[in-house]
């Protein structure tokens, strides 16, 4: 009777524990290149409301900027119904007048676009707003 006791209070235990403490999903990772100083940047962001930037270690995100960040990686995503364009592996070329170039993957696709591609969709505008506030505000970056 106490093995059997101990037994389920083991199980009960074991199942409480799956899924707490591990690391939560990344979001997407962002690239950045770019003719300009500090233009490099690799970044994940993940779903626990983390960013890393270059390799750097993590750093807590505010709640709001998890927010956007979710609403980025959403709509780059979209759904099986209307796929984001992450899902359809849109590719837009730079002109030639890029600064900065963009790739970022996320779970279900890619994207790669620059500054000066047109047209852009608005969440592109919306990644490399928040690449910039995280890369600065958060990781102390220059850019």
């Amino acid at each position: 009777m106490r093995t059997a006791l101990i037994g389920t209070a083991a199980a009960l235990l074991a199942l409480l524990t799956v899924g707490c403490g591990g690391p939560s999903a990344d979001l997407f990772v962002l690239e950045r290149s770019g003719s300009i100083p500090g233009a490099r940047l690799t970044m994940v962001v993940g779903d626990g409301g983390t960013v890393r930037c270059n390799g750097a270690r993590e750093r807590e995100i505010s709640s709001r900027q998890l927010i956007d960040a979710r609403a980025v990686a959403g709509d780059l995503n979209g759904d099986e119904k209307e796929p984001g364009p992450a899902r359809e592996f849109l590719t837009l070329p730079p002109s030639k007048y890029t600064i900065l170039r963009y790739r970022i993957q996320t779970e279900f696709g890619k994207v790669a676009f620059s500054d000066s591609s047109r047209p852009q969709p608005p969440v592109f505008f919306a990644a490399a707003k928040l690449a910039r506030e995280l890369a600065k505000k958060v990781c102390g970056l220059p850019r």
